[in-house]
Formats: structure tokens, sequence, C-alpha cells
């Protein structure tokens, strides 16, 4: 399923979000909780209901989750300020607010109806190597650490990008969910 908003393309089966057809590097927690508020955009969504969903009900520290909001926000380009698409109800939990037009996967919208997310025909292939960043595991057991474990994929993959004569992409498609350190 494809979900368009503001220019953004969110795509559940690919595990991809775009800006304007350009993929933007997403933890898969976070994808996921901008997947389940789109999802559930008719209604305000509590923290008990994020637990459940996105953590399978285990405790979770209110910074964890603050700290995938605020990726997911700065992800659509929103802010806990602004909240054009994330509005938070206080004490009461948060809502996608933003306008979607939802499409089933591998089907474009008609030209004109949402031109901001159209997305752009895909870039030509590079003759460049092209180096795929794999999502670290968080093997410490403590869910307050998988922010790291995030941020070290993303930090390489960005850095990767900027040296010469390689193209550089986080594999999240490869790793749709995160594999527990049991497993």
């Amino acid at each position: 399923m494809q979900f368009l908003f503001a220019d953004h393309t969110l795509d559940t089966d690919t595990r991809e979000l775009c800006r304007r057809g350009t993929p933007i590097a997403i933890p898969p927690q976070a994808f996921d909780l901008l997947t389940y508020l789109v999802q559930n955009r008719d209604r305000v969504v509590s923290k008990d209901d994020l637990l459940t969903a996105l953590w399978g009900g285990r405790i979770v520290a209110d910074s964890t989750l603050a700290t995938h909001i605020n990726a997911v926000r700065r992800a659509i380009g929103d802010s806990g300020e602004e909240q054009a698409l994330i509005r938070t109800f206080a004490r009461k939990g948060l809502r996608f607010v933003g306008k979607v037009q939802s499409l089933p996967a591998g089907v474009q919208p008609a030209p004109g109806t949402v031109a901001a997310n159209s997305p752009l025909p895909a870039a030509p292939r590079s003759d460049r190597p092209a180096i795929a960043v794999l999502p670290f595991v968080n093997m410490s057991g403590d869910a307050e650490q998988e922010y790291f474990s995030d941020g070290l994929s993303e930090d390489l993959s960005r850095r990767s990008r900027s040296c010469a004569g390689f193209s550089s992409s986080r594999a999240t498609l490869l790793s749709p969910t995160r594999a527990s350190p049991s497993t």
C-alpha cells in the first residue's frame, strides 16, 4: 500500500519513504511508527496503542518513544513546534493530521491529482560500486539503546555516500523487521 501526503510517498510493501521521489533514510522502528500513525489517522493514537502495536506490549521508556517520534518528524520535515503532519494531544496521544491519499502497491497517481507526491522517474543505473549499510542489532537487551544501533546505520550510510566513487543506501528493504538478539 502507498500513502501519499505532503510531498512524501510511504510505501508499506517496499518499506520505503520518499520525498519527491528521493528515498529518505528512516530507522525501521520509526518507519513502523509512521506507518501506524498514517494507517490510524482517523483517531488519536495513545501511548499504550503504540507500545502494543510496535513493541509488543513491552515496557519502553518515554525517552525511547520520544526519540522515535522525533525521528519520524525529522524524516517527514515536521517538528514538535510546527505539528503540521503529526499533532500531539496532551495526555491523550498523537494523530497524523496531514491529508493522505491511499493507493494500492504499484499504482501511480493520476497526473495532476497529487502533483507534489508524484514520484520522479528512476535514476539511471550508476557504474559506480554500491555499498548497502545493513541495520545493526542492539545486542544489549536494553530497549533504550535502540537509537544507538539505528543511528550507527544511518551515520555509516550518510558518511559512505560522501566517499568518492561509491553510491550508498541503507538496506532497510533487506531487513523489514529487526531481529531480536535471542534469535
